[in-house]
């Protein structure tokens, strides 16, 4: 059996569909997908409705990011983030323009369901940002940090510079998983269009609401997947480059 963790995928249903062709996934394998499906690309509602068909099939976790946090709340409430709407929110509200309160009430749950991380049996880590507790995610008090934290990559970043994760030196929230998975921050932001490893920590975020591409990784042998980048499959589009 094989795990596979995939990134951001902000709405990008023709990166999701060529990605998971190019997979070679069986019924067998677990798919964790980090977070964001929606706000970008035009398919934000129609992404919804393809994971939940795919899950039916397929073993899948879907971690809960701060674009489906937005997108909950609206669903709920019927008022947008302002925040939210001037970041991929305002084409997520439009790609939902034919749907009916029974079928938006149906993503919400879908929404609503997603957990906030996911610890597997091997003490590795899946959750969308990060976190702030030396003590681990489940000392976490503000939730909001399991998808809003950029902070985990950033000292991550730092700590590989100067010492190895074994060291008394390094932060024991890196050294409490064996790896920690994470979407959030675009890998283009470093000029990289594959998945960083810095320490025990995973970005798969390559950038797809962007101009990168939609990533996966199979978290045993390391082997990357990925999409076309998506303003190549949406030439029509400008994602969250027009945000």
């Amino acid at each position: 059996m094989s795990i596979y963790a995939i990134g951001d995928i902000h709405g990008g249903l023709k990166g999701l569909t060529q990605l998971l062709d190019r997979m070679p996934f069986t019924q067998e394998d677990t798919l964790i997908f980090l977070g964001d499906y929606v706000d970008g690309w035009s398919e934000s509602a129609q992404v919804i409705d393809f994971l939940i068909d795919f899950s039916k099939t397929t073993d899948c976790i879907f971690i809960k990011g701060n674009h489906d946090v937005w997108c909950e709340d609206w669903l709920r409430s019927g008022r947008g983030d302002a925040v939210w709407l001037a970041h991929g929110g305002q084409g997520t509200v439009e790609s939902y323009v034919n749907y009916s309160a029974v079928e938006k009430k149906k993503h919400f749950y879908f929404f609503a369901d997603m957990p906030l991380f996911h610890i597997d049996e091997r003490d590795r880590l899946f959750v969308h940002a990060g976190f702030t507790s030396e003590k681990g995610v489940v000392y976490e008090v503000h939730k909001e940090n399991f998808y809003f934290d950029r902070t985990l990559l950033e000292m991550a970043m730092t700590a590989e510079k100067n010492v190895s994760n074994t060291s008394m030196l390094s932060s024991n929230r890196l050294k409490y998983y064996k790896e920690i998975y994470i979407g959030h921050t675009p890998t283009i932001n470093f000029n990289v269009d594959k998945p960083i490893n810095v320490m025990n920590l995973w970005d798969i975020d390559t950038g797809a609401a962007f101009t990168g591409k939609l990533s996966a990784i199979d978290i045993e042998t390391k082997k990357v997947f990925q999409s076309e980048p998506l303003l190549k499959l949406y030439p029509n589009e400008l994602g969250r480059n027009k945000a």
